[in-house]
């Protein structure tokens, strides 16, 4: 008879406020279907008292890993033993993972669009040319990500000039993508050869949900994929009208879904299944 062991494995989310992210939805449904003794936690951390939640973690063995969350993916970067390649190049973690008593930073909100693109798109990076609509924290991940992979040119697209200027800077400086920046004023269109648009705004979230990017819908073109890091809603009106005219779309549900079991391996060294994942999800957001 085994004995009992009754230590949970702790995760979670480090972030002010946290109240209304779902994240731990999704991971306790992959480790319940998987039978691990494993919780995600969703704990309330202002930024004065990061330091001491960091110190409180590593004093914990069973605590194996948290997400960072606003206001906390750059400023965790002091605490910790080590910062991923990717992470150093975007500036900002948002999973850390525990090995022995050290702690290690990833950014997985590039990775998991990444996966998306490859595993639910059959597309490779490499080569294309990308347009990003934004160019906050999430913008700056997928950017980077996009031109590690191969992109061959990739135009921000933002209406302020200066954080648009910077991420372009970042890609020429620490990347060997083609990068540049276009202001985005009135309605922007897309130009011709593009593979890859993105919107990594937060247009079109929950409660927003008829609020659309402003650009010329008709200059997208039958096969380009057409991506939104928006999960709630998953279909935007963004996605909707690209499909209308021919476009393959990708929804950032499937994109929080993969950065999701993209941290799960990390901490448990297990893989969860992402049908699980998604579906937890999809019901938490009514869908």
């Amino acid at each position: 008879m085994a004995e009992p062991n009754y230590m949970l494995n702790i995760v979670g989310v480090f972030g002010f406020p946290v109240a209304e992210n779902p994240t731990g939805v999704m991971q306790n449904a992959a480790f319940q279907v998987l039978g691990l003794n494993w919780l995600y936690l969703n704990f309330e951390v202002e930024a004065e008292h990061l330091g001491n939640a960091v110190l409180g973690m590593r004093a914990m063995n069973n605590f194996r890993g948290v997400n960072l969350t606003i206001p906390h993916k750059v400023a965790v970067l002091q605490y910790l033993d080590e910062i991923a390649p990717s992470a150093q190049v975007i500036g900002a973690v948002n999973t850390v993972r525990r090995e022995g008593d050290r702690l290690i930073g990833e950014n997985t909100d590039g990775k998991g669009f990444m996966r998306a693109l490859g595993d639910d798109a059959d597309i490779d990076a490499a080569g294309t040319h990308a347009v990003v609509l934004g160019a906050g924290g999430a913008a700056r991940a997928i950017a980077v990500e996009l031109a590690l992979a191969g992109a061959r040119h990739i135009t921000i697209v933002n209406r302020s000039r200066e954080r648009g200027e910077t991420l372009v800077r970042l890609l020429a400086e620490k990347t060997p993508a083609q990068a540049a920046f276009v202001p985005w004023q009135g309605t922007y269109r897309v130009p011709e050869g593009t593979d890859l648009l993105i919107n990594a705004t937060s247009i079109g979230l929950f409660p927003n949900v008829e609020d659309a990017p402003d650009i010329d819908y008709d200059s997208i073109t039958p096969g380009m994929i057409v991506c939104d890091v928006i999960p709630n809603p998953p279909n935007t009106p963004f996605l909707r009208r690209a499909a209308e005219r021919g476009a393959i779309t990708l929804d950032g549900l499937g994109m929080l879904v993969y950065q999701g079991a993209i941290a799960f391996k990390m901490w448990t060294g297990q893989e969860p299944s992402v049908e699980v994942m998604r579906r937890a999800l999809a019901a938490e957001f009514g869908g």
